[in-house]
């Protein structure tokens, strides 16, 4: 959570390249984190894989100049393959490019109406039911690149046919499919493996670009006759802008509107979540939500002009960023610069990278993404509620698709709501004392009145104690019970001496 409203003195007295030196080295890393991912999305999305690479230099360097979250890296993210996989393969790529730039506008519009509290008050049980569908779609999806062959139309029919291609199997007579599974399955074993065993002093080496390095040096030294990735010769022929009026075309279908709407909403929400995750691993600048609501939303108008993929705010990404000892958005900036850099004078190094390999990446990917850890949190913590609305969540967009899942997910959350209608409306009030400040909370705690809350929190002084007081609350759902509780772990974590009050099974919620 943020605990200020304004930037802390770091980046804003000294200018961003108050600290090149630890941004330069951190984009390095973040460039070599980021490059097997962009292509691997790219193909799980079902487009060629320079169209996430160019999706990762527009969030790099345009995002990056814009972004309201300064250690947030954009690029193309994993929750949104699977709509747009099911988008091109129904409507085609071309498209795609319109629908984008719509979904970009929406974005644009929501942060300049200041709305980005609004995805911030979003269910946690839909976001993370929303994040492992997606993920298990992944993995089952990018199970068949392992074997050189391209995913079915949904998740059922590609987990379906998982047990045909494993018997289908035949290692006494080695061909084309076989040499892709080992090469896939060399990636997993060398990723998994150099994440867990590597030395402290190359913690910073990505297991990804390992895998991929180890899986393609093997199939180039070899000569193996398996599917590689394609790259145009140049990296102008990746950009392709738009030729005629035609091309808004799309637009005038009720359809593809919905479609940009989702994209508009996905995309926002995990750009929000990944921003809020990112605020808490740091202590320099807060992230100011309706900024980087606004920064992806020019940056998905300009992927839907030259025909790249949806971006988004990405954890993996922005987490290395930290790591490595970024300290402002310069890092950022400079790791989109790589990738531009990289495409444009090494096309024939990415040519030699299977298929397969990219694929081993996603599926790892994929799996992390599905974790169990929230929904036993959910059940353990807030009850079998939020845990049966990840789980509705998460199977809705496995067997049916994603928008139907996330919707379904967010009707169940209103549930949560019924038992505090008495007392739905949250007021909250500041209170100056003797020895710093009361916030103090009347009526029921829910994620109607969140948005208003966070505006509370976020204005709370650095330096001084802060009261909350919870004595009157009524009731509090889980949404604002996680976000109180990352509120005074972040404070805490800062050394300020908070206190709060309030009744017992409140109490309980929050420390969960």
């Amino acid at each position: 959570m943020s605990t200020s409203p304004t930037a802390p003195a770091s980046e804003g007295r000294s200018g961003l390249f108050a600290h090149f030196g630890r941004d330069f080295t951190a984009s390095i890393v973040v460039f070599l984190v980021a490059m097997p991912l962009c292509m691997g999305i790219a193909i799980a999305s079902g487009v060629p894989p320079e169209k996430g690479l160019v999706t990762g230099i527009i969030g790099g360097i345009i995002v990056g100049l814009f972004a309201g979250s300064p250690l947030q890296v954009s690029g193309p993210a994993a929750g949104l393959a699977v709509i747009v996989f099911e988008f091109v393969r129904e409507h085609g790529l071309e498209a795609l490019g319109p629908v984008l730039l719509l979904a970009g506008v929406l974005q644009l519009v929501a942060g300049w109406a200041k709305l980005g509290g609004l995805f911030r008050a979003i269910s946690p049980a839909v976001v993370h039911g929303m994040l492992a569908g997606i993920g298990a779609l992944i993995v089952i999806g990018q199970f068949h690149i392992l074997f050189d062959e391209k995913p079915l139309s949904n998740g059922v029919e590609n987990l379906a046919a998982i047990p045909g291609r494993v018997f289908g199997l035949d290692f006494s007579s080695v061909a084309a499919t076989e040499i892709a599974l080992g090469l896939g399955v060399l990636t997993i074993v060398v990723m998994v493996g150099w994440e867990k065993l590597r030395p402290k002093s190359m913690a910073l080496v990505p297991g990804a670009l390992l895998g991929v390095v180890s899986a393609t040096a093997v199939a180039w030294g070899m000569g193996l006759d398996v599917a590689r990735i394609e790259v145009p010769a140049s990296i102008g022929s990746a950009f392709a802008l738009p030729t005629s009026t035609a091309w808004f075309a799309p637009l005038a279908s009720p359809a593809l509107l919905v479609t940009a709407l989702a994209i508009a909403f996905i995309a926002s929400a995990e750009t929000l979540l990944s921003a809020a995750a990112v605020d808490r691993m740091h202590d320099g600048v807060r992230t100011r939500y309706d900024k980087e609501l606004s920064a992806q939303g020019i940056g998905n108008m300009l992927c839907g002009l030259v025909g790249a993929l949806p971006m988004t705010g990405v954890i993996v990404r922005s987490s290395a960023n930290v790591q490595a000892g970024a300290k402002t958005r310069l890092s950022t900036i400079f790791h989109g610069i790589w990738i531009l850099g990289f495409i444009a004078l090494l096309p024939w190094l990415l040519r030699e990278v299977p298929m397969a390999s990219l694929g081993g990446v996603l599926v790892i990917t994929g799996w992390r993404l599905v974790s169990l850890k929230h929904v036993t949190h959910l059940y353990k913590n807030h009850g079998y509620l939020p845990a049966a609305i990840w789980a509705v969540t998460f199977v809705l967009v496995v067997t049916t698709d994603l928008l139907t899942g996330v919707l379904v997910g967010l009707a169940l959350s209103v549930v949560e709501l019924l038992p505090h209608l008495r007392d739905i409306r949250l007021k909250v009030h500041e209170h100056d004392e003797e020895h710093g400040r009361r916030v103090e909370l009347h009526g029921a705690a829910t994620f109607l009145g969140l948005t208003k809350l966070n505006t509370v929190l976020e204005r709370q002084p650095h330096g001084e104690p802060v009261h909350l007081d919870l004595e009157r609350v009524k009731g509090m759902d889980h949404t604002t019970a996680e976000t109180l509780a990352e509120w005074i772990a972040r404070r805490r974590q800062g050394g300020h001496e908070d206190r709060v009050t309030g009744d017992a099974s409140i109490m309980a919620a929050m420390r969960a």
